[in-house]
């Protein structure tokens, strides 16, 4: 059975991150190799990794003195990956027992197999799990449908790939946040399969991870949408595909700056507000609103009208109707 190299960055993780190695330690395959990332954490997560290092030799520990993101991080551990296959488990989830060996068991049987997905189940804090809601009833793909589904996330992007895939096509560092959503894409793209397993992947939700963390650092998904973008535009790619992504983009768009609305009133006026307003701006006009569904373009709040400004207004007076039938309802 070929070896695996599992990348797991870490920021403040200490309360969850003893369950996530162990996790990983205790797989049903022992020939692994354990990357840890420590992002210049500031609580005792370097501590707990550095104990794990001392005792088990499959832990290889990388440290920063400066907070850097996790796809920097990530791509300092592809650096001393020696496994056939990569893996990335963030510092809050964990796997079940098998889902390595699950995992590996598929690419070792099929050389055209690229990228294998994990069970994904989400995790809640009171004790509720949930499988991520599939779009499609399929277990293999070929990689051009994977990439095509995960435009919309109809698929998910949690997965096993090759590591040939990931020195050719490592984590895009273009945001801090959300570019590895870029990267699951490429590698599905440039996949002649990809498939699926029965390992679970254990996905925490809770309020104080970096995905669901109500700050600035939300904005990082348009400008890894706008990264995405740009990939996308240099290949040769059906008009359908391309809408189907700038329809995730609009969505996005629109879903921040109701985001950006919502919490206006916490943060000062000026300059901070003004840059936001830039960015939001240079999504809207970077768009292709020509490949926006027509279904969607006449959905209140959704409208490309009026240019930037005449569609800000609009997302603002949809808001406000949204607060009101909220209000009315309570």
């Amino acid at each position: 059975m070929s070896k695996v190299t599992v990348l797991t960055a870490v920021y403040n993780a200490e309360r969850f991150l003893p369950q996530c190695l162990d996790s990983v330690l205790g797989q049903s395959v022992s020939d692994l190799q354990l990357v840890c990332i420590d992002d210049a954490s500031t609580d005792g997560s370097l501590s707990i990794l550095k104990d794990y290092a001392a005792r088990d030799s499959r832990v290889r520990l990388i440290t920063h003195d400066v907070n850097t993101g996790q796809a920097v991080a990530r791509n300092d551990g592809l650096e001393v990956a020696d496994g056939e296959y990569v893996i990335m488990v963030d510092a809050d989830d964990w796997l079940s027992e098998d889902a390595l060996e699950a995992a590996v068991t598929v690419l070792d049987n099929d050389s055209r197999m690229g990228c294998v997905l994990l069970n994904l189940t989400y995790q809640y804090e009171d004790g509720r799990t949930e499988p991520y809601p599939m779009r499609s009833g399929k277990t293999v793909w070929t990689g051009y449908e994977a990439f095509e589904l995960s435009l919309d996330w109809s698929v998910h992007g949690l997965y096993m790939a090759r590591a040939e895939l990931y020195r050719k096509w490592p984590f895009d560092a273009t945001v801090r946040l959300f570019s590895d959503d870029n990267t699951t894409r490429i590698h599905y793209l440039n996949s002649e399969l990809v498939g699926s397993c029965k390992g679970v992947y254990y996905y925490r939700q809770h309020g104080g991870s970096m995905t669901n963390s109500a700050n600035v650092l939300r904005y990082d998904l348009l400008e890894a949408n706008s990264s995405m973008a740009r990939q996308l535009r240099g290949l040769d790619l059906p008009a359908e595909v391309l809408s189907k992504f700038e329809r995730e983009r609009w969505i996005n768009l629109t879903g921040v700056c109701i985001w950006w609305l919502e919490h206006e009133a916490r943060t000062a006026e000026s300059v901070f507000n003004e840059g936001v307003l830039r960015r939001l701006e240079a999504v809207y006009e970077d768009v292709d609103k020509s490949l926006l569904p027509t279904a969607l373009k006449l959905k209140p709040g959704y409208r490309p009208c009026g240019g930037f400004n005449g569609w800000l207004r609009q997302v603002k007076f949809y808001n406000m109707l949204r607060k009101t039938v909220r209000f009315a309802n309570k």
